[in-house]
């Protein structure tokens, strides 16, 4: 029975240590890299393998592999693949955001990528949650993982989006404003 209980704890120490020792993207260099992938197939492609290979991932590397999937679609010129892609950044959203909910990084990914797929594909299901819940997560100045800059970025681009009421719009000119 100890043997039992001593097994059991080596297997708990090794698989602690092992995930202590996987190496985590610094998101800051990533969120940079994610940008340049907009316009640079080999970036997106080469963060895609990097990430992908990744054992264990947070609700936000997915929601960056979610963006990722997206851009893939955008790059290639194949439909069949287009489509493939977009459903798969879809499934990886949908595990990101279920993983952390009330991150406004992961939620202002997947508002972007709906926002900028054309409506007729149907990939726009989760734009007013999202849009809730950002709008949410700013007023109670609950930034999670995102910096100053990030959470300027996704204020503007909202503003921008023309997704948001005028009640909203008011909202997030206030907190744009006390940003500043």
């Amino acid at each position: 029975m100890i043997k039992k209980y001593l097994l059991f704890l080596v297997l708990i120490l090794t698989t602690v240590i092992g995930l202590a020792d996987s190496p985590q993207p610094n998101i800051a260099n990533l969120r940079k890299q994610l940008m340049q992938a907009i316009d640079r197939k080999q970036t997106t492609d080469s963060l895609y393998q990097s990430l992908g290979s990744m054992e264990q991932r947070s609700g936000l590397i997915n929601g960056y592999m979610g963006a990722l999937e997206a851009l893939k679609a955008k790059h290639t010129w194949n439909p069949y693949y287009k489509i493939k892609y977009l459903n798969d950044a879809e499934g990886t959203f949908k595990q990101a955001v279920s993983q952390d909910p009330h991150n406004i990084e992961i939620r202002f990914m997947r508002f972007s990528v709906e926002h900028n797929v054309p409506g007729f594909l149907g990939y726009n299901k989760n734009l007013a949650i999202d849009k809730q819940e950002m709008i949410r997560q700013i007023e109670l100045k609950n930034y999670g993982t995102a910096d100053k800059e990030l959470v300027v970025t996704v204020i503007k681009f909202m503003i921008d989006s023309k997704q948001c009421n005028s009640d909203e719009n008011t909202s997030l000119h206030k907190q744009l404003a006390a940003l500043k």
